[in-house]
């Protein structure tokens, strides 16, 4: 198929209403709307509005369904907005326990500069081209302890404990990539799982983290990065449907904080946010989220 040039023009807030009352929104209140859409903008909302089209001969139309309020596509919107605050909580307090968990196990196991050695990584690990990488977020920090070490001390990088403060969760997670198996192992038991799993997992939860921090939206995401299969029942159909959606993410941050006896806080928001939608079968089965959901063995 060949490509075509891109010949949308731009249109007003009033002609953007115009537009999707053609297209069968039901709109009450004109000047609501349009300051939604001068304050989340109309391609944004876009992505809300989708699930409410007209699905004909495995096509989507422009077209609205019959009954679609502009409210609805608002409250899914805010439903959206608020999960992603909700996993970035969970995603922070895990954030915290790996740092503490990879400095403190490997600080002993070698020493404080230990990531700055290539010898204690997998032969396979690119470590150059990590260490440049967190060698400029290091060298970019304006944290008070970064300029502190750097003044007082002549080392030209600051121990462990000062750079998994600064680096990226998605640095940290190609650092434990990185180590040697029995050095994984050596965090992954804290968490009571084998380090294939942790692995896996980190990568997942630095994407997830990468999308609520651009504000993306998450709800019914196809996830590109997916965590491996497990071969625990807990984690297989029909108990936890599919591996691609956000409520396997869910799970993969209940399982992590409760390993640190953390989160219970966390999982009574996200019962309640969930209970939303719990009428509303074709939005929880976009979100992956099973039958009696509760109930399920990692979520209690």
């Amino acid at each position: 198929m060949s490509k075509i040039p891109y010949q949308k023009k731009p249109l007003t807030f009033n002609e953007q209403v115009d537009l999707l009352k053609e297209r069968g929104m039901l709109i009450d209140d004109d000047k609501k709307a349009i300051y939604h859409l001068s304050s989340i903008g109309y391609y944004r909302l876009s992505a809300y509005w989708h699930p409410f089209r007209i699905r004909k001969d495995n096509q989507i139309l422009d077209n609205f369904k019959p009954d679609t309020y502009w409210q609805q596509v608002i409250e899914l919107y805010e439903f959206d907005r608020e999960l992603r605050l909700l996993v970035m909580d969970a995603i922070e307090r895990i954030e915290v326990t790996i740092r503490t968990q990879i400095t403190y196990k490997l600080s002993h196991q070698y020493d404080a500069f230990f990531y700055l050695e290539e010898k204690y990584f997998h032969s396979k690990f690119k470590h150059l081209e990590w260490l440049k990488h967190i060698s400029k977020e290091i060298d970019y920090s304006k944290d008070t302890f970064i300029t502190h070490f750097n003044k007082k001390y002549k080392d030209k990088k600051p121990p462990i404990w000062m750079a998994t403060e600064v680096i990226s969760l998605g640095k940290l997670s190609k650092l434990y990539s990185g180590l040697k198996n029995e050095d994984k192992r050596l965090v992954s038991n804290f968490f009571d799982i084998p380090w294939q799993r942790l692995k896996s997992w980190l990568h997942v939860v630095a994407y997830i983290r990468n999308v609520c921090a651009h504000h993306s939206r998450l709800w019914n995401r196809e996830l590109s990065i997916r965590a491996n299969d497990s071969k625990d029942n807990e984690w297989l159909t029909p108990i936890t449907p599919r591996n691609d959606r956000i409520f396997y993410v869910l799970l993969i941050l209940r399982f992590l904080m409760k390993r640190s006896n953390n989160g219970e806080d966390w999982r009574q928001k996200i019962n309640e946010l969930l209970k939303q939608f719990e009428n509303n079968e074709d939005a929880l089965k976009m979100m992956g989220v099973p039958n009696n959901w509760q109930e399920h063995p990692i979520w209690k």
